[in-house]
């Protein structure tokens, strides 16, 4: 909804619906007073054109007004705007249903890509930090903006049995802690987001949703990706044990904490959601002044007013 900062200044749009209502008037009082005569030729052509042209123009001329008023009560919308400064945890899940193949080559592997590319979308001041779960869950990388380093770290995760989603987001939380202070405000925390991919539900450590509860009482939010199909199985003693995603656990997670939940069956849709996150991460949304949008729309108003009074005062030959 368009806020104002001077909003007392808009009591000029009464002028709006007079000017109408004057205009209306006026056609009304020359159809009265218009006196029958012969029609030539060009008059059954040129009243009519004349006539949407003077609407037109008019139209025109009271529009600008209308958004040039607006823009003298000093409008203001929230616009995105890049961050200076952010830490984001990539959290991955390396348990062992990681290595079904129901996506190309496996989960973990097209996963590992993702997150590698995840990190080039992210802007150069923020920091990284890498953690990584399974039965247990522990900061791999701190926050960091070498980006080398944690590549490298993501390319050497081994899977392992378990999962523990609530222990993966409390590390996550401890290596938010560790991110470094802002050296123009060091006693602000730092903004900062989870971003945790699973294809799993908790099946040891401490429960998801008080972990994504304290999250939320942090003021940290964790964007959780439920990767996978429901097609999924790894074998086991040579036998195929279904390891299908389960997105409501996650979905949970992200809502408890004020993030968003998203979910992707295969390597090209995981590239998506994290090119989505990227951008969420990486602007937020602040009051900005935008009187220069409204006065452009009165300046292009203006133009079209002109132009068809002009066109209206042309003459053929």
């Amino acid at each position: 909804m368009l806020e104002f900062m001077r909003p007392e200044r808009l009591w000029w749009l009464v002028m709006i619906p007079l000017l109408i209502g004057l205009y209306v008037f006026l056609l009304w009082r020359r159809r009265r007073r218009a006196r029958p005569h012969a029609i030539t030729n060009l008059e059954r052509v040129l009243p009519k054109q004349q006539a949407w042209k003077r609407h037109v123009a008019v139209g025109a001329a009271v529009l600008a007004l209308g958004a040039l008023n607006v823009a003298f009560a000093q409008p203001k919308g929230e616009v995105e705007v890049p961050r200076e400064r952010a830490t984001v945890v990539i959290t991955l899940d390396i348990s062992r249903s990681m290595i079904a193949q129901d996506v190309a080559p496996d989960r973990i592997t097209a996963a590992k890509a993702a997150a590698r590319d995840f990190l080039n979308l992210l802007p150069v001041g923020f920091n990284v930090s890498l953690v990584s779960f399974a039965g247990t869950a522990a900061v791999v990388v701190p926050p960091t903006t070498d980006r080398g380093v944690v590549a490298a770290a993501i390319d050497n995760l081994q899977v392992a049995p378990s999962t523990a989603i609530g222990e993966g987001i409390y590390s996550s939380l401890d290596a938010m802690a560790q991110a470094p202070p802002d050296p123009d405000h060091p006693d602000d925390p730092a903004p900062g987001a989870v971003v945790l991919l699973s294809d799993g539900y908790t099946n040891v450590g401490r429960p998801s949703d008080q972990a994504a509860r304290d999250a939320a009482a942090q003021h940290i939010p964790i964007y959780t990706i439920a990767y996978g199909t429901a097609n999924g199985y790894v074998e086991n003693n040579g036998r195929r044990e279904p390891v299908p995603v389960n997105p409501a656990e996650l979905a949970q997670v992200s809502r408890l904490s004020g993030g968003k939940a998203f979910t992707a069956g295969s390597a090209g849709q995981l590239k998506e959601v994290y090119s989505s996150i990227a951008k969420s991460v990486g602007y937020v949304k602040v009051d900005q002044e935008v009187t220069e949008q409204y006065a452009g729309y009165a300046l292009l108003l203006a133009v079209l007013a002109a132009v068809a009074v002009i066109s209206l005062g042309a003459r053929w030959p």
